[in-house]
């Protein structure tokens, strides 16, 4: 298995392209599970990614999908990226833009086409068992975001969703450090209300078994304090207090990216985690739509009255309609050149749009032929004309 450790990692496309949603006439088989997983920069993410899919591969291939528009390479094979659909650097320069705020906007535009990929693992019904969704390094960009809220919005109303927080144990062995990385869990828990897993990673680094010790146990984790003398060590013991009923329900599992230990277990959580969102966030989010489609036909409801009330009044604002079109034209226009850059186009559009613009100047060429051969004849009738009139007077004098 590609669990084992120091066994190399292989991959499995499961075909060279992706189909569309399914037949209606086709069997359809159980909807992927959908793994986001989050993690700071330098957590191993993307490496925990890259081996979470080379153990699926050992049983069915999986789906994987790349939200990072800032990376140079995929160190695993992605079947749906970003990039290949927002370009990142065009963002920053049309909309004069800094990373972190390229970012954001690539992500939003990203966002409007989300439909999209939702038809896309739709069509993976029966095919794959798991999609897997790698997010960037700037970990409050996707979970404090609108389009971060959109997107896994979308995947929990449609597939099963859980949330994986990847953390460093190399790094989270002192106390504070240690608490902090549990409040930024605790946050996207509260945020993303989805069942949570909490991957320890590097644990062929440092031994998570501190770190459990100190979840399980808080008077180990308040001797561990004990030993600083900060301010912040003060704040951390009254946070580890009011979390502690938090760490008891926490669904936690040491990994290695690098070796692959602790897969197997991790692979059990999801299991838990799928029956924990049946059971439990699937009913809150079937009541939560369901609420929100009673306000919108409220709302419409409302407006209706309002307007069969202007109209009986005679009331309301005048609507001009002679300019409306042109206007919406001027504004679709500066649109579709604002975005004509920032949208990646397949080859044959932009071969399409070298011909038009070749020829557009073949008809410039012309047209500034027939203008230089026009202004030619009207010196050269002038000239003409002045050297009949000298001619005149010089018969006239003689």
């Amino acid at each position: 298995m590609a669990g084992q450790i120091g066994e190399p990692i292989v991959f499995r496309l499961p075909d060279g392209g992706d189909p569309g949603p399914p037949k209606s006439d086709e069997k359809k088989g159980p909807p992927p599970t959908c793994i986001i997983v989050l993690g700071m920069a330098g957590s191993g993410k993307t490496t925990f990614v890259r081996r979470l899919l080379s153990h699926l591969n050992t049983s069915k291939p999986p789906y994987s999908i790349n939200l990072d528009p800032a990376c140079l390479e995929v160190p695993f094979p992605a079947n749906i990226d970003i990039r290949d659909t927002v370009n990142y650097k065009e963002v920053m320069k049309q909309y004069k833009l800094g990373p972190n705020g390229g970012i954001v906007t690539s992500l939003n535009l990203f966002a409007t086409k989300f439909d999209q990929v939702l038809r896309l693992i739709e069509g993976k019904r029966g095919v794959a068992d798991y999609v897997v969704i790698d997010t960037l390094g700037q970990i409050e960009v996707f979970t404090w975001s609108a389009s971060g809220s959109i997107i896994t919005e979308a995947l929990a109303a449609q597939f099963p969703t859980l949330v994986v927080y990847v953390m460093d144990t190399a790094r989270s062995v002192k106390p504070v450090t240690f608490m902090s990385n549990m409040l930024y869990a605790c946050s996207i828990l509260y945020k993303t209300k989805l069942p949570f897993i909490l991957a320890l990673n590097k644990i062929d680094v440092v031994s998570h078994k501190y770190a459990l010790g100190w979840m399980k146990d808080f008077e180990v984790f308040q001797d561990a304090l004990a030993t600083e003398s900060s301010y912040a060590s003060n704040l951390a013991q009254s946070m580890s207090l009011a979390l502690d009923e938090f760490y008891g329900d926490l669904n936690t599992v040491g990994v290695s990216a690098m070796t692959g230990q602790g897969y197997d277990k991790f692979m059990e959580a999801v299991a838990k985690g799928v029956k924990e969102y049946e059971t439990e966030y699937k009913a809150e989010y079937e009541r939560l739509r369901r609420e929100k489609e009673d306000a919108e036909k409220s709302n419409q409801a409302a407006q209706l009255e309002k307007l069969r009330l202007d109209e009986s009044r005679g009331e309301g604002d005048a609507v001009p309609l002679l300019h409306s079109m042109r206007m919406e034209t001027e504004e679709a226009a500066a649109i579709v050149r604002s975005d004509d850059d920032v949208y990646l186009k397949s080859h044959g559009i932009e071969d399409d749009d070298e011909d038009e613009g070749q020829e557009e100047r073949d008809c410039e060429d012309e047209e500034e032929r027939k203008e230089y051969e026009s202004f030619k004849e009207y010196i050269d009738k002038h000239h003409q004309m002045t050297q009949d009139k000298i001619q005149k007077s010089k018969e006239a004098t003689s």
